[in-house]
This record gives C-alpha cells, sequence and structure tokens, in this order.
C-alpha cells in the first residue's frame, strides 16, 4: 500500500470516527489535511493524540489564512506530527473575526505560544487560553499585521523624543517624496542621475564601471 492511499485511508477513518466534528479530508501536496468544525477542535486534537492509528503527539505550529471576502475570513490551521508513524497532518477551522476558536493548551501545552501568535498577527481569539496577550508585536501595536486589509505602512511608528527622554508613537506619516522613474525600458535605467552615482555614470561617458557607452532609450 502506497503512503498516498495509507494517507487517505488513514483521513477516512478519522471522519468516520468523529461524525460531526470532522466535515471532511484531502490529499495535497503529499499530507493529510482535515477540515473540522471550530468548537470541536479540543476532541478532534485530542482524538490525534491518543488515538493508537493516529498519535499524533507533536504540536508543530498554530496559524491562519486571511480571507477578507468570506463571511468566516480566517482558516486556523493546525500542524500535528506523529513520530512513530513518521505521519503529518493538517487540520482547518474556520472563524470570523468574533467567534473564538477553543484553546488545545490543556491537550497541547505547546499551543500556548502559537495560539498567542495568531491572535498578534490575525486578530483570531482562543477562548480557554490562560494569557491571551500579543507576542510579536510592541506595546501599544494597533491592529493584527497580517490581515489582508491591514496597510503595509502601518498605523503607528515608533521615535525616541529627546524632550520625553522616552519612546513614543505617533501616527504615519509618508514623508518621502515619490520619484520619477523612467519606465521606458528596464535595461536603461532613469534619465536622471541618483545621488551617488556620478562617478559611475556621467552623461556623455557611459558607464565607468562596465566600459560600456550610453545608450538611450527607445521611445
Amino acid at each position: 500500500m502506497d503512503t498516498l492511499t495509507t494517507l487517505d485511508n488513514l483521513g477516512a477513518s478519522i471522519r468516520a470516527a468523529l461524525p460531526g466534528a470532522v466535515t471532511g479530508h484531502e490529499i495535497a501536496f503529499g499530507e493529510l489535511n482535515v477540515t473540522a468544525n471550530a468548537a470541536d477542535i479540543v476532541k478532534v486534537a485530542t482524538y490525534l493524540r491518543d488515538d493508537p492509528s493516529c498519535q499524533f503527539v507533536c504540536i508543530i505550529d498554530v496559524t491562519a489564512v486571511d480571507y477578507p471576502g468570506r463571511d468566516k475570513r480566517f482558516d486556523v490551521v493546525y500542524h500535528f506530527l506523529s513520530p512513530r508513524l513518521n505521519q503529518r497532518i493538517r487540520v482547518k477551522v474556520t472563524t470570523d473575526e468574533a467567534t473564538p476558536v477553543p484553546s488545545l493548551i490543556e491537550v497541547f501545552r505547546g499551543a500556548d505560544w502559537f495560539e498567542r501568535e495568531t491572535y498578534d498577527l490575525y486578530g483570531v481569539l482562543f477562548t480557554g487560553h490562560p494569557d491571551m496577550r500579543r507576542i510579536l508585536t510592541d506595546y501599544g501595536f494597533e491592529g493584527h499585521p497580517l490581515r489582508k486589509d491591514f496597510p503595509m505602512t502601518g498605523f503607528v511608528e515608533v521615535r525616541y523624543d529627546d524632550e520625553q527622554k522616552r519612546v513614543v508613537y505617533d501616527k504615519v506619516k509618508l514623508n518621502q517624496e515619490f520619484r520619477s522613474f523612467d519606465f521606458l525600458s528596464p535595461w536603461e535605467g532613469t534619465d536622471y542621475v541618483l545621488p551617488g552615482d556620478e562617478k559611475a555614470k556621467e552623461p556623455g561617458q557611459g558607464n565607468k564601471l562596465t566600459g560600456e557607452p550610453e545608450k538611450k532609450a527607445t521611445p
């Protein structure tokens, strides 16, 4: 029996053992993916850990994927490893911004920081977690930076204030002016000389670094 067939049979047995809690399974990129109801994730994780046919005793990661166009915009994704069977499994549940997911900390103590990271970066809440604080971003950080609708510049910027003698947070200001680039050719570059490039390229003298003559962009 090949590996993919073994994984497919394992997925079918998990789904049969947890009717209602597990809603489906598939094989993707050589790994077993299982979808489950968020409210039943503790039940599913306990079965995966304790059942002799599974023995997924190691939690590898907890993360999320953001799909802003959906009502339940987040896929919360769990990765487990069975060292004895040398197999991995991925479990997915869905939730929205307001509905928390039960914490796995009573089943896997290692889920502690993983769930905090998922909360910090995506805003997914976990009920039953004893210390649901941010873990990667700074104190006073606004928003959740891995959401698709989070601005690339963020909402606040950090600086040290000499007068107050402390770190302060300011709203982001885009002080850098937009530069004018020559998009006619990716090979010719710009018609103007950037600061610091005066010695490398001077009008009419070609490129001093490569020895190639200066070329004009084709209109």
